[in-house]
């Protein structure tokens, strides 16, 4: 009889594929062409969590597009005229650019909160319940608090992840240090956005978005080590 493997499984397995290729890629063959393919990469995660979704409704739509169009205007005001994020320019690597910004970082933005969301709903969910009955407080406004302010902490860490490689690898650079004010402005953006994720009546089930998320921080987390 054969085996069957579910959607998740094979999202998963090619998420860690890629990654495993673009982490030896980049960190031991110090191949060009790997660096290059990053916006690939990027659309094929993106790709893999739009198949992994179930249940795609207008909300979920409405969801990607808010996250892809605030994104890329964030990025842009903040490339354009420093007034968010700090002084910082992106570099070719990521590809087609609109106002000195890739397109491909408004795929990244949803990529990050939608799995930030994903995580922190799945892992809270029955902790949540177990707190509401013994604080007598609405389940729905834990859960709310919790999605929202511990998504963009986690959004935030991720990021603080991110930094050091994608400046390494050239995807973007920092006139000076990466400043305090870069993370300040990403936890406001992602409060603003995890806020549209928690409103939006949508399925919130993806254990593929948790998977994604753990391997895209081991994979930061490993390029850190090789490449300092």
């Amino acid at each position: 009889m054969p085996i069957k493997f579910s959607k998740y499984q094979i999202a998963t397995a090619i998420a860690i594929l890629f990654h495993t290729i673009g982490f030896l890629g980049i960190a031991v063959f110090k191949n060009n062409f790997t660096i290059q393919s990053t916006a690939f990469n990027l659309l094929l995660m993106f790709a893999l969590l739009i198949w992994t979704q179930n249940e795609k409704n207008n909300f979920f739509w409405l969801f990607l597009l808010i996250t892809f169009t605030v994104g890329i205007t964030v990025e842009i005001i903040g490339v354009n005229t420093k007034l968010l994020f700090g002084d910082y320019s992106y570099g070719n690597t990521l590809g087609f650019k609109v106002k000195n910004v890739p397109l491909i970082i408004g795929v990244n933005w949803f990529l990050i909160i939608y799995c930030c969301g994903i995580t922190i709903n799945t892992l809270l969910v029955k902790a949540i319940d177990k707190v509401a009955v013994e604080t007598a407080t609405p389940p729905m406004r834990l859960k709310a608090v919790s999605v929202i302010i511990d998504g963009a902490t986690l959004a935030v860490f991720f990021d603080w992840l991110m930094e050091p490689v994608a400046v390494q690898l050239g995807y973007w650079k920092w006139n000076g240090a990466i400043p305090f004010y870069n993370y300040l402005c990403w936890f406001m953006v992602s409060l603003v956005l995890l806020t549209a994720f928690h409103l939006l009546k949508f399925n919130k089930q993806n254990k593929f978005a948790v998977h994604l998320l753990m391997i895209q921080v081991m994979f930061f987390l490993l390029l850190r080590s090789f490449l300092n």
